[in-house]
């Protein structure tokens, strides 16, 4: 066994070392990984770099000699094919499409990810989206199984760690559409509540807090673009911190205008006869960097149960405008 430099590549850039190491040597594990980052045994560019060192491209990672272990899998294996109808499906739902990134119209009812008896998701169904790519698409952020809307996928390692840092920050602007009942007493405004997660006896749920408690702060403006006769009411959401369930529990609790369909948080008051009992929460856009430079703009269009509540109230949305990618300037 010998010591190996590898140089890093330039769809890696901004990874963290760690994740670099584990995706090249997956049979490291995780004591030794932190051993030899202790013991200054891996070093990039010749010098000692801690786990969450942001890599760039060009730049040469020192491997030591490495404990053998089994050999890995092939990307893919564990998981099921994805049947071609189901395939179509879902590359109708793509809303943009470039060399970094896939933007997707995500259903109301499909989880992104998998769990407790959950057998259907899209993190399963993501071979159906490589297309040309050599990797499959990575998850970068999250909605509920209930939430619609814009969710974006990165196409290479590169392209998921400049978006998941764009999505830790407030550097993406997220514009929610959703209907409550009744309509809320003043139009707009900020929310500014902070939330917990915390455990019951009806299981684990966003709630908010006391200041001074174990909650973490979280900021929501909202707008009223429409209502009927005050028992509904059409709103923007803007959330400016991304807290679970934030805009559920800052729409029940923060205005007292439950979310239409979200029992959850708004018992019995979030459900209306006659309207489709599901929940009308929608991302309808995002505005966000991209990893090739520029800033990347793309809406999606309103789920069927929405459609048909919109219809019945008639209130008018706006077709969604075709994606804009502004002012593109290669980062390299």
């Amino acid at each position: 066994m010998t010591i190996a430099h590898r140089t890093v590549s330039q769809d890696e850039a901004d990874i963290r070392l760690d994740r670099w190491l584990r995706r090249h040597f997956p049979q490291l594990t995780q004591g030794a990984l932190q051993k030899m980052l202790r013991t200054g045994q891996i070093r990039v560019d010749g010098k000692r770099a801690e786990a969450n060192t942001r890599l760039a491209p060009g730049q040469e990672v020192r491997i030591p000699p490495l404990p053998t272990g089994p050999k890995p899998e092939p990307l893919g294996a564990g998981r099921r094919p994805v049947p071609p109808e189901e395939a179509r499906a879902l590359e109708r739902l793509v809303l943009h499409r470039d060399a970094s990134l896939i933007v997707l119209d995500k259903p109301h009812g499909l989880p992104v990810q998998g769990g407790p008896g959950i057998a259907r998701h899209l993190d399963g169904l993501l071979d159906a989206l490589q297309f040309e790519a050599e990797e499959r698409p990575r998850l970068v952020h999250r909605l509920d199984r209930d939430t619609s809307g814009v969710l974006v996928l990165a196409r290479t390692a590169g392209a998921a760690a400049f978006l998941a840092r764009a999505f830790r920050g407030r550097d993406v602007e997220k514009t929610y559409w959703a209907v409550v009942t009744p309509q809320p007493e003043i139009p707009g405004g900020r929310i500014d509540l902070p939330l917990a997660r915390l455990s019951g006896p009806r299981g684990e749920r966003t709630e908010v807090v006391e200041e001074g408690e174990e909650g973490v702060r979280a900021i929501t403006d909202f707008r009223t673009l429409d209502a009927a006769r005050r028992r509904v009411a059409w709103l923007e959401m803007n959330p400016l911190t991304g807290r679970t369930h934030q805009l559920r529990v800052h729409a029940a609790a923060g205005l007292g205008t439950p979310i239409l369909g979200d029992g959850k948080y708004g018992g019995a008051a979030a459900h209306l006869d006659g309207l489709p009992n599901q929940l009308h929460l929608h991302a309808r856009a995002l505005r966000l960097p991209h990893p090739e430079g520029g800033t990347l703009e793309v809406a999606a269009p309103l789920p069927p149960h929405m459609r048909e509540t919109f219809a019945f109230f008639g209130f008018e949305a706006p077709r969604p405008p075709k994606p804009r990618h502004l002012d593109p300037v290669s980062r390299r």
